[in-house]
């Protein structure tokens, strides 16, 4: 997982948007994709038109509070939020925390908590970023790209990030997993990605 990208300049707090239960929150979760440049939060998968996606709270225990705001706000798909643990565990890395990287360490296809870190070791838990499934799709996501990039004979870090590149402009929904990404071929892939 990726840290999440927040800004203290955001649309959203500008706007003063707040998140309203049983209200529209289209405008708010336009801005929220748009920031997260169309990919889920917690999964790293595109989301596409018509993929059910949801407002999440990072925190459940947040919402409908006066203290839920912007960093409690992320867009993700449906079924991945509903698979997050209901229990709320603390103390915990929040999603954009800047060291979160450092904090939370991706090795083919898992993700571990820096050593005596409960905060990420928590998050780990609560996303369920280690699950059977999600290990091998992510594994088999990265085995996939490296036998593509072979395929082509392509070799040099400039070609490979052509390659990304290239499936970026032309078929971003066949994107996922960027911090496997980042890892595997040492590309800043969010950067390569435009705004929406």
């Amino acid at each position: 997982m990726k840290r999440v990208l927040k800004s203290p300049t955001s649309l959203i707090i500008s706007n003063n948007l707040t998140y309203k239960s049983n209200g529209n929150n289209t405008k708010l979760g336009i801005l929220l994709l748009k920031e997260q440049k169309g990919f889920c939060a917690y999964t790293e998968h595109y989301i596409g038109f018509d993929d059910a996606n949801d407002i999440e709270h990072f925190n459940p225990n947040l919402k409908d509070q006066p203290n839920d705001n912007y960093y409690n706000w992320y867009k993700v798909k449906h079924l991945p939020n509903q698979r997050k643990t209901n229990n709320w565990i603390e103390p915990i890395l929040l999603p954009y925390i800047e060291n979160f990287e450092d904090r939370v360490i991706y090795n083919e296809g898992e993700y571990f908590a820096k050593l005596n870190d409960d905060e990420a070791n928590n998050l780990i838990i609560l996303l369920d970023l280690n699950n059977q499934k999600r290990v091998e799709d992510r594994k088999n996501y990265i085995k996939r790209r490296r036998e593509s990039i072979n395929d082509r004979k392509l070799q040099t870090d400039l070609e490979i990030k052509k390659y990304f590149q290239d499936k970026i402009d032309n078929e971003i929904n066949s994107i996922s997993y960027l911090r496997a990404i980042q890892e595997e071929f040492n590309i800043d892939i969010w950067n390569m990605i435009p705004e929406l």
